[in-house]
């Protein structure tokens, strides 16, 4: 481990300069693969790995053509073939009590500054019972809400609240899980989303959360103070609803936000709601809708602007061609949305009369399972061949 560690401090330290070429940082990628590649194989050849499950190693990627037009008039920066996600996943428990967690992006990444900005996670957490845990480290911001929780690989189309919140930051939580394990409460401290870089004093955030599942339902919720200026807060709530029925899903997300508690009876607020339907294992076919409305209280740091009225309406279909026995590695898909009314951000992403088509691939691999299987088949020739 020592030995992968030095590895990786020579790949990102060298030649580290803010204006480092994208072509350096794809030689310092394939040299990151290759070294965790072969702390794999070492790992399943020792049989380390099986034993004490420190190490499990994920790759991800997701390949999309884009089409993408507003009122007729194609975008062409918006448009083609396009890496969307790649992602590294490493987790692992280092003692009964202690896991980790860390997924790292690597498709945008061009310098060291953004290698640490595109780190989504980058967590530890202490579990001294089965009912509680300490987490701290670069973390998810515990929002209430479907679509907020979902990875955004396996999203296709969203809210133009998802679009702007900045959802990574650092801090720290303890949750309280029922001996049932139905239930979960958490409450989190973390810097704001409305913190940057340019601002001379940190604004915080503070989450209660609570998710819950009883029968076919399952809850998100939330309640949040998003502090955006010396002593003021934006207040969000956040209900996160999921009904589940055989093989359909209906999931509907309502959301309001607001600096002042009146703000939140239907100023600023998103619906966002999805339903779909898993044909045999192997395609499932989904149609979503959200809707977002940005009154006069909005807080302009979200991104989010005043004036803003606008739907999005679309479905899609994903095509899992391993899908006969669960799996979910291989995924295609195609989805289509337009969007309604009006969006006062010109930079926003659901601009009024837009229209956006997606058709692409996902893969994931578990690369240590992967070498273990390699190995297990060279082992096996070799075993016939005696």
């Amino acid at each position: 481990m020592p030995a992968l560690l030095k590895f990786m401090k020579r790949v990102f330290m060298s030649n580290s300069t803010k204006g480092a070429t994208t072509m350096s940082w794809c030689r310092r990628m394939l040299m990151l693969a290759v070294a965790v590649m072969s702390f794999g194989m070492a790992q399943a050849q020792s049989g380390y790995e099986k034993d004490n499950d420190i190490f499990k190693v994920g790759v991800e990627a997701r390949f999309d053509y884009l089409n993408q037009a507003v009122d007729g008039v194609h975008d062409p920066a918006g448009s083609g073939f396009k890496v969307r996600y790649f992602n590294l996943r490493l987790e692992g428990q280092i003692s009964p009590k202690f896991t980790y967690s860390w997924r790292q992006r690597f498709n945008r990444v061009n310098s060291v500054s953004e290698f640490a900005h595109n780190t989504d996670w980058l967590t530890l957490t202490y579990k001294p019972t089965q009912n509680w845990a300490i987490s701290a480290g670069k973390q998810v911001l515990m929002i209430g809400g479907w679509e907020y929780d979902r990875a955004p690989m396996d999203l296709y189309f969203c809210s133009e609240f998802w679009n702007n919140v900045n959802c990574y930051q650092l801090g720290a939580s303890v949750a309280y899980t029922t001996n049932s394990g139905n239930d979960t409460i958490l409450f989190q401290a973390s810097q704001s989303p409305y913190d940057t870089a340019n601002s001379s004093v940190d604004y915080y955030a503070f989450n209660l959360y609570w998710s819950g599942t009883h029968g076919c339902y399952t809850a998100l919720y939330s309640l949040n103070f998003m502090q955006y200026a010396p002593g003021k807060f934006d207040k969000y709530v956040a209900l996160g609803n999921q009904f589940k029925f055989g093989d359909a899903t209906l999931q509907v997300d309502l959301m309001s936000r607001g600096p002042k508690v009146k703000d939140l009876l239907f100023d600023n607020f998103s619906i966002m709601g999805e339903f779909s339907y898993l044909v045999a294992d192997r395609v499932n076919i989904f149609a979503k809708a959200t809707y977002d409305r940005i009154g006069d209280s909005t807080i302009t740091a979200s991104g989010l602007i005043p004036g803003t009225e606008v739907t999005r309406v679309g479905g899609g279909v994903e095509y899992y061609p391993m899908g006969g026995m669960g799996n979910r590695d291989v995924r295609l898909h195609a989805a289509y949305a337009y969007n309604f009314g009006l969006n006062t951000n010109e930079f926003g992403t659901a601009l009024g009369k837009g229209s956006y088509l997606t058709v692409g691939l996902t893969w994931r691999i578990d690369v240590v399972s992967a070498v273990e299987k390699i190995i297990d088949r060279v082992v096996n020739k070799r075993s016939n061949r005696m």
